[in-house]
């Protein structure tokens, strides 16, 4: 009697095992696609985030030479050679410059932006200087008049910022109004900061969320400010990482090279 030959119990044994290998492998490799995407879009997540920065710095570099004006009235410039000779005009006059002074404006428009209704505030003016100097002295000058009255309404000038930096300056809103019923002293240096001169010392805020929370805790009345989940944290928090076994080396080796392929893919493209 042959006593190799095999169980026959020990068969569904057998192919129960190779099932379960088979299904680790399939696991294994699912990770290593799952943590490889998760990289994939992390990267991503961080290209998208420094170049939207690189863009907004770029634009507000592109508008160092303009200048906004608001609060002329809807229609003023009509009947004008030009913006740009009703521009030259308001400025020479309201800000009292010197006959000689030579404004070299390129263009000046009307803010791109639908016609308001009339009881509405009106469209700011955009004034683009051939000269960046020229730009920031009739800047000062009009900042040391604290305005002008044209036609009734209390006429400003201010940069051109981009729309993002008045997104970000525009929530600080109320942190401001608190301030200012406080009588406490504030600035809004670019891009975007809240400066502050407590008598204590002056502190510079880099967000409305920082901010808020530091006023709260000096007792000043004010909205906290809860830190906003960026995709980038939403990301970090789902991101699946599995211990360190046997198939995470060759995971690795694997998201390691994905990463080389990326910065050599952005070292092409610039």
């Amino acid at each position: 009697m042959d006593d190799t030959q095999p169980d026959s119990d020990s068969e569904p044994n057998i192919k129960i095992s190779k099932r379960v290998e088979e299904a680790e492998e399939r696991i294994n490799g699912a990770e290593t696609r799952i943590q490889s995407s998760e990289d994939v879009l992390t990267e991503l997540v961080k290209l998208q985030m420094q170049t939207e920065a690189k863009l907004t710095d770029l634009e507000g570099r592109s508008r160092r030479e303009n200048v906004r004006i608001h609060g002329v009235k809807e229609g003023a410039e009509e009947g004008t050679a030009s913006v740009i000779a009703f521009v030259e005009d308001l400025l020479t006059k309201s800000l009292e410059l010197p006959p000689s002074s030579a404004l070299n404006i390129e263009r000046a428009h009307r803010a791109p932006a639908p016609k308001p209704p009339n009881e509405a505030p009106p469209r700011s003016i955009v004034v683009k200087f051939s000269s960046y100097t020229v730009k920031e002295d009739v800047l000062k000058r009009a900042w040391q008049k604290k305005g002008f009255d044209f036609q009734g309404k209390r006429i400003q000038l201010d940069h051109d910022y981009a729309p993002e930096v008045l997104r970000k300056w525009g929530e600080y809103a109320e942190t401001k109004a608190a301030l200012k019923g406080r009588n406490i002293r504030f600035q809004t240096p670019f891009p975007a900061r809240l400066r502050v001169f407590y008598e204590e010392g002056t502190v510079v805020y880099g967000s409305v969320e920082e901010a808020t929370m530091d006023m709260e805790k000096r007792g000043i009345p004010v909205t906290v400010v809860k830190k906003t989940t960026s995709l980038l944290d939403q990301i970090s928090r789902m991101t699946w990482r599995s211990s360190e076994k046997q198939g995470n080396r060759g995971t690795t080796r694997a998201n390691q090279g994905f990463k080389e392929r990326l910065h050599a893919y952005r070292r092409q493209d610039t």
